[in-house]
């Protein structure tokens, strides 16, 4: 017998040099818009592990920018910016953040799932995502109006693997990875050192499989609706770690009070409301491990009280059927997302447009982040597009704004969180480049 320990390397090992055969047969545009082409799911004990080495941008060297746009440095030297928040003066708060410490193995049930979990954590340190949580909001302000950020100081620190931030009134709401806080806000204020109030508890634990959590505020304030991922791919933990999860959450911050909003959504990330009608829209990462081709992640607008699947069925009432027992009740109720946005490219961040400073055909829509897969082949993902709208609803093919993330194999950058600036300008956090890209309307510039 070996030990255990050599057990494990030997299954990561094997794992990883066996996970490289199985490729997309399905071209990727076909996979994107409200009907997407769909294929029988192609089941393995391994999954497909297709890893862009994180490099960072060398000098000079920019994400390309579609024709009408130009993209430059808002800010640099960040330590793994995650996600942005505008405040009403026009700062810019970014979380710097990653996954929190955990137990490796908690939860996991045998050799195998230990391996494929250390496996996880290869992928993560070879894409860029092994890096210790920086564990502080900064704040960027460009004063001048010259589209860089002169100032970038240290806001708040001493959190919890904090990614999403919403202002309500003089209360600034951060969405730690195991709880939702809040502390008190003046405008204009540089740094906040008082200690955050605790508003609710979120699902955190020892395994905390998807720790992203992000929060907006209702129109009126009254509410706040936070994200939580799911603790697993597809339940292999067991549902009994599940409790909340895959799912956006309700809180009533006066009451301090939580209620399930909407369920089925394995891991939901960008928040935003559609201007049009006023609706809440999410993006939303689906399953792995059956195929490249499956399956698609999706934007969608969500309900009240809606189930959209995870884990008994997927993109609809598609039957997963690695789970068991399944729920036929409830898969009969899952509703098909509005927008499918390819698979496996990891969309996380969602901005409806502010604003008229972007192109004409670029004014009503949605702009997604696209971190890019590490279990495709090839990969996916590694930009950030716009999905017109129209009467509330997507309204045509997605268009590539800002492209060559990736190039060759290497990652120079990632995309995660996107916002607006007060000039209508696009911000898009780069974790992997470790800035803050803007895009303006203008001549494009090319990856050099």
């Amino acid at each position: 017998m070996l030990p255990h320990s050599k057990a494990l390397l030997l299954s990561v090992a094997c794992l990883s040099l066996a996970a490289c055969g199985e490729e997309a047969t399905v071209p990727l545009a076909k996979t994107y818009g409200p009907d997407p082409v769909l294929s029988q799911p192609k089941q393995s004990w391994i999954p497909t592990v297709k890893v862009a080495d994180a490099k960072g941008w060398p000098e000079g060297k920019t994400p390309k920018a579609a024709p009408g746009f130009t993209v430059t440095a808002f800010a640099e030297g960040l330590d793994h910016p995650r996600w942005l928040y505008k405040l009403p003066n026009g700062d810019i708060l970014v979380a710097e953040s990653n996954a929190p410490p955990k137990d490796e193995g908690a939860g996991q049930k045998g050799l195998f799932a230990r391996a494929k979990d250390a496996v996880a954590g290869l992928v993560k340190s070879q894409a860029g995502a092994g890096v210790e949580s920086p564990n502080k909001i900064m704040l960027l302000r460009d004063a001048d109006g010259d589209g860089k950020a002169e100032v970038k100081t240290v806001f708040m620190k001493d959190l919890m693997s904090p990614f999403g931030m919403a202002l309500v009134g003089d209360r600034l709401y951060v969405a730690n990875a195991d709880a939702l806080v809040a502390v008190q806000y003046a405008e204009g204020a540089t740094e906040i050192t008082a200690k955050p109030e605790k508003v609710v508890d979120l699902p955190g634990g020892p395994i905390n499989h998807h720790w992203t959590k992000n929060v907006i505020a209702s129109k009126d304030g009254a509410k706040l609706y936070v994200t939580v991922g799911s603790n697993s791919n597809v339940a292999e933990n067991g549902m009994e770690h599940e409790t909340n999860r895959a799912a956006i959450l309700e809180v009533d911050p006066a009451a301090k009070t939580s209620r399930l909003f909407a369920s089925g959504l394995r891991n939901p990330n960008g928040l935003a409301w559609n201007p049009e009608d006023g609706r809440l829209w999410t993006a939303v990462n689906e399953r792995d491990e059956i195929g490249s081709d499956l399956v698609p992640d999706y934007m969608t607008s969500v309900q009240d009280g809606g189930f959209y699947g995870w884990p008994y069925s997927w993109y609809g009432q598609h039957v997963d059927e690695r789970v068991q027992p399944q729920q036929p009740a409830l898969v009969a109720k899952a509703i098909k997302p509005d927008y499918a946005l390819g698979p496996h490219t990891a969309s996380l961040g969602l901005a409806f447009v502010e604003g008229t400073a972007l192109p004409e055909a670029f004014r009503n829509g949605a702009f997604v982040g696209q971190h890019g897969s590490w279990n495709r082949n090839p990969p996916s993902g590694y930009k950030v597009i716009f999905v017109p709208f129209s009467g509330g609803k997507p309204a045509g093919e997605p268009k590539d704004v800002l492209t060559e993330f990736m190039t060759d194999g290497t990652a120079w950058g990632r995309p995660v969180g996107v916002a607006f600036d007060k000039a209508g300008a696009l911000l898009v956090a780069d974790d992997v480049g470790d800035k803050v890209w803007r895009v303006t309307a203008g001549a494009a510039t090319a990856s050099r």
